[in-house]
């Protein structure tokens, strides 16, 4: 079989970075050391001519690269078992389900080995899916971050995929999760309202900032007090990137199990030895309401808490000291 040609645009995130840390976002290659090895090859072109590695694109180039059928990654189609997903609700333009820990919503740009995540487990289950533009996203309306459980939504049809990110954009969705939290916040009840960007020291992650950020607002409460630890609701009104883990962490009150948000003051926190191990970040999207995107009825989907977490809680509760 002969080799597979692929043609990409660089779009204006694009401008700016290297050729090879482009290549290795692209959903067919794996990672850096795949895209350095086409460019050794030769296989990778821009304008026409062969290129090097450290080329700085620019909008609007085209990038041209070639793979072997043997070499293409399809991250739609990893050769490992389908992960059990349950669905809590479903009907032929929806699908609400139950994502577990450790599945992410998307395939990742750059990934270094093939993984199930709910976008394949929703092709696989539903067949073909609506997406966004030039992303491998099939049926994802919005995303959980790999290691939060939770109610999460998969389209099903066109109408339904644009109707629900609709209300996800103009925030007309209400989300509650659950979080177990270091420490014991102040107030029984607050919103944070603080903007939240890309962390300058740490650009793989976020932070709240006070210039070039955006907008985010986080209602919380706390459902019950332990010694040293809070089980807290969390209603967030804007949906920003790890937005309850940083908003928490920013008012000293870092997750429990979070192993890249870690306020100072909590940073050495750490579980009495004889709790249960979670292994994450103790954070769960509980309910989701939107109206429905064909009969526009409000409906209102709830996932159970997970059993790592029910476990952790129970713990808690039976080692509190008495008041």
């Amino acid at each position: 079989m002969s080799a597979s040609r692929f043609s990409r645009t660089v779009l204006p995130r694009d401008a700016g970075a290297r050729l090879d840390v482009f290549l290795a976002g692209q959903p067919e290659i794996a990672n850096r050391s795949q895209a350095r090895r086409l460019l050794d090859a030769g296989l990778v072109e821009v304008a026409e001519q062969r290129v090097r590695p450290g080329l700085t694109l620019e909008e609007g180039m085209e990038v041209v690269f070639q793979l072997d059928p043997a070499d293409s990654v399809d991250p739609l189609l990893p050769d490992l078992p389908l992960p059990e997903i349950r669905a809590l609700y479903d009907d032929p333009d929806l699908c609400a389900i139950d994502k577990p820990p450790g599945i992410a919503a998307h395939p990742p740009e750059g990934r270094h080995k093939p993984a199930h995540t709910v976008a394949s487990w929703a092709a696989a289950t539903f067949g073909a899916l609506p997406t966004v533009a030039e992303a491998v996203r099939p049926g994802i309306v919005h995303r959980l971050d790999r290691d939060t459980s939770g109610v999460m939504l998969v389209a099903k049809s066109q109408l339904a995929l644009d109707a629900l990110r609709a209300q996800f954009r103009d925030r007309e969705v209400s989300k509650e999760y659950r979080c177990l939290v270091y420490g014991e916040p102040r107030f029984q009840s607050d919103w944070i309202e603080r903007a939240i960007g890309t962390d300058p020291k740490h650009p793989e992650r976020m932070a709240v900032v006070q210039q070039g950020g955006r907008d985010a607002s986080t209602y919380y409460e706390i459902l019950e007090r332990f010694d040293g630890f809070s089980h807290v609701l969390c209603r967030p009104k804007t949906g920003r990137t790890h937005q309850i883990r940083v908003h928490m962490t920013s008012i000293g009150h870092s997750l429990v199990g979070d192993r890249v948000y870690r306020s100072r003051r909590r940073q050495h926190d750490r579980l009495p030895e004889d709790a249960p191990i979670i292994g994450r970040q103790c954070l769960h999207a509980r309910e989701l309401t939107v109206a429905h995107p064909v009969t526009q009825q409000p409906m209102t989907v709830e996932a159970p808490m997970p059993n790592d977490f029910e476990r952790l809680l129970a713990w808690l509760r039976q080692h509190r000291r008495p008041s």
